[in-house]
């Protein structure tokens, strides 16, 4: 359940990430990864911003809080980010929606103001061929 402090906003228009920018962001996060002393996590679907590395028993979370997530889809290279949550431990260390965007996006030479925007098509208008149900 998510408390008041915690800030959780869909990006509308959601940045788009190009191929440069995000093939750049991830070596980035690759070399900083919470399982090599690092404070971030990612896969296809996310990118986790934590306290600190993971300590526990076996490569485990242990005492790493997660701060924030960015949520993203892939396009072959290029990446959408199209959610992003700060956590209320992220909300206590000082992250917003913006800082936790920028941290990341920085790697590249964008923030979250200066980064590309999905171009957001209409919605497609009603088949008028379709036949009608029940007539």
């Amino acid at each position: 359940m998510l408390s008041v402090t915690s800030t959780e906003r869909v990006i509308r228009p959601a940045a788009l990430l190009p191929e440069r920018a995000a093939r750049q962001i991830m070596a980035w996060l690759t070399e900083r990864d919470v399982t090599a002393g690092g404070c971030w996590s990612h896969d296809l679907s996310s990118i986790q911003r934590y306290s600190g590395p993971f300590d526990g028993v076996g490569g485990m979370r242990g005492s790493a809080r997660l701060l924030g997530s960015l949520h993203i889809t892939w396009d072959t290279y290029s990446a959408t980010v199209f959610r992003v949550k700060v956590t209320d431990d992220g909300v206590a260390e000082g992250l917003t929606v913006e800082s936790l965007c920028d941290e990341v996006f920085a790697v590249a030479g964008l923030t979250l103001a200066s980064c590309p925007r999905a171009d957001l098509a209409p919605a497609p208008l009603a088949d008028p061929f379709r036949a009608r149900q029940g007539d």
